[in-house]
């Protein structure tokens, strides 16, 4: 059977339209029903965790040992700390992202009386007032503070309008698609994970492909906090394949343009077996890839398996540069990435062990050895 062809513009479609909801960690509840709409509408029926973590699964030839696929629906974003006496607001960061991206930022204010509209300034915002000393202050959390767009010079104006500590901030994306391909917008991770998901699952129901495992498709919703993939995996699911951001920045092997496997981050390598097969999948059907390791990254795999889940895991990613910025990714990435789903999830198991908790020796596995 001719693998199907990816629908690019059905995936850029649905990254534009993940991107206009608003979803940092805690607050993902609209994107969770977007989600599951869509993976209904597909064919699928979604089920959803209590806190919102989604899966979606599609029968193949066999329950135990079954493939799972996933990304994650939250983004970063802010936090109210504190009312401050001009009636702005100091914040904290939700995940891990610097302060001098914030700067600027458009943002969505969710308070107990409706949503607010402000910009996230420096202290010193104003060259006619502070002259060189808007470029010597410092940068971070302590020397930002949001400008709401309401009339409001103090604490307790600010407070009247339905403000509190502990409010969800929503940073705008501000996406960009350009003609060359380009894609310019924050929160890229990792909406175009889900996108590149629901891409593949279209073409996957599209073309009625068959499978020779279950294939659970997993949406998680606080990965951007550590917490991931590590409560959504059920107990048939033997390898675990997390679609996620690699970084183009120098001294890294990521690229824009085709699939990058990443071979190991800050929790260490990962499975040897899996990310090879990987790679072998990306030579067999002409898809363009690279290898990196990243050193300061974490994924739904990473956090799966400390969670102490006994899979196989690896991630692939789509290259983007000014990762937790402003970000930029190539739509060449996207649907090579897709296509590498669709020849993973179809194609045949190697390592029938997998489907049992415990097996014997005789069938385990086997890595290159300089013992013989």
């Amino acid at each position: 059977m001719t693998k199907p062809s990816v629908d690019c513009a059905y995936l850029l479609g649905q990254l534009e339209a993940l991107l206009a909801i608003d979803s940092p960690t805690s607050f993902t509840d609209t994107a969770v029903r977007y989600c599951s709409r869509e993976l209904k509408r597909l064919g699928l029926t979604p089920e959803i965790t209590r806190r919102g973590a989604i899966r979606a699964v599609s029968q193949g030839g066999r329950r135990h040992g079954a493939r799972a696929i996933v990304s994650h629906l939250d983004t970063l974003g802010a936090q109210v700390k504190a009312i401050k006496p001009n009636g702005r607001l100091e914040l904290v960061p939700i995940g891990h992202w610097s302060a001098r991206f914030a700067e600027g930022a458009r943002a969505n204010v969710y308070g107990s009386r409706g949503i607010l509209r402000g910009t996230i300034l420096p202290l010193k915002a104003s060259g006619h007032t502070f002259n060189d000393e808007i470029d010597s202050q410092p940068s971070g959390w302590a020397f930002v503070e949001l400008r709401i767009d309401a009339v409001t010079g103090d604490a307790a104006g600010t407070a009247a309008l339905g403000v509190e500590i502990g409010d969800i901030v929503a940073i705008d994306p501000m996406p960009e698609f350009s003609d060359s391909g380009f894609i310019n917008s924050r929160h890229l991770d990792d909406k175009a994970g889900v996108a590149v998901m629901l891409a593949t699952i279209e073409a996957f129901q599209r073309s009625q492909a068959s499978t020779p495992v279950d294939i659970h498709w997993l949406f998680t919703v606080a990965e951007e906090v550590g917490v991931g993939a590590s409560s959504v995996i059920s107990p048939e699911i033997a390898s675990l394949v997390a679609v996620d951001n690699g970084t183009t920045a120098p001294g890294q092997n990521s690229s824009e343009f085709g699939v990058t496997l990443c071979m190991a981050d800050q929790s260490g390598p990962f499975d040897y077996h899996l990310t090879r097969k990987l790679a072998q999948l990306c030579a067999d059907n002409a898809i363009p890839f690279q290898k990196d390791v990243f050193r300061y990254y974490r994924s739904d795999s990473a956090s799966a398996v400390e969670a102490g889940h006994d899979i196989r895991a690896a991630v692939v990613a789509f290259g983007v540069d000014a990762s937790h910025g402003y970000e930029r990714i190539h739509r060449d990435a996207l649907t090579s990435l897709a296509d590498l789903l669709m020849a993973y999830v179809t194609s045949p198991v190697e390592i029938a062990r997998d489907a049992n908790d415990l097996a014997g020796i005789e069938s385990f596995t086997r890595q290159p050895s300089a013992q013989g």
